[in-house]
């Protein structure tokens, strides 16, 4: 990528997260979104699909491989889906935080996720590199608005 472009990537984020208005208590929202992410984790574990889903927004949409534009209906779906699978056990690790950048009502969370499956066939464990977006709800609540996220290698067991 061009200097060129990444000065007009940097200026334009800068105008973005400029223009957003600055909250007191950084600190309280980031622990809440640490929160969330503890809450899906035990949801996601515990196969508990609308707990699973509650973290997305309404708005959502994420790219994963295979999945460019998705959606809440689509997230929630296929979760479901997996988890009304026989024989497969998912388990993920709460997430590895590299770092929270606050600014107002948005959040961005760059993050390492650990997942493990387990099958008659045997077990394998692997990482998914990622980038959420938060936004504050009108409920006060953090929701992901938006992400994106990718493995260096699919799981075999969930091929």
């Amino acid at each position: 990528m061009s200097h060129q472009r990444l000065a007009m990537i940097f200026t334009a984020a800068s105008l973005f997260f400029g223009s957003l208005p600055a909250y007191a208590d950084a600190s309280a929202d980031e622990a809440a979104i640490r929160e969330r992410f503890r809450t899906w984790t035990a949801a996601f574990n515990a196969r508990d699909a609308a707990g699973v889903c509650d973290l997305f927004a309404p708005d959502l949409i994420y790219s994963v491989p295979e999945i460019t534009d998705g959606t809440q209906q689509t997230m929630c779906s296929n979760i479901a889906k997996i988890f009304a699978k026989t024989g497969l056990e998912l388990r993920y690790d709460g997430p590895d935080i590299h770092e929270i950048i606050m600014k107002g009502d948005i959040a961005i969370v760059r993050l390492t996720w650990t997942l493990t499956t387990k099958t008659a066939d045997g077990t394998d464990t692997t990482e998914e590199e990622g980038m959420d977006i938060f936004r504050r709800q009108p409920d006060g609540r953090w929701s992901i608005a938006r992400f994106i996220a990718f493995t260096t290698r699919a799981n075999e067991m969930l091929k």
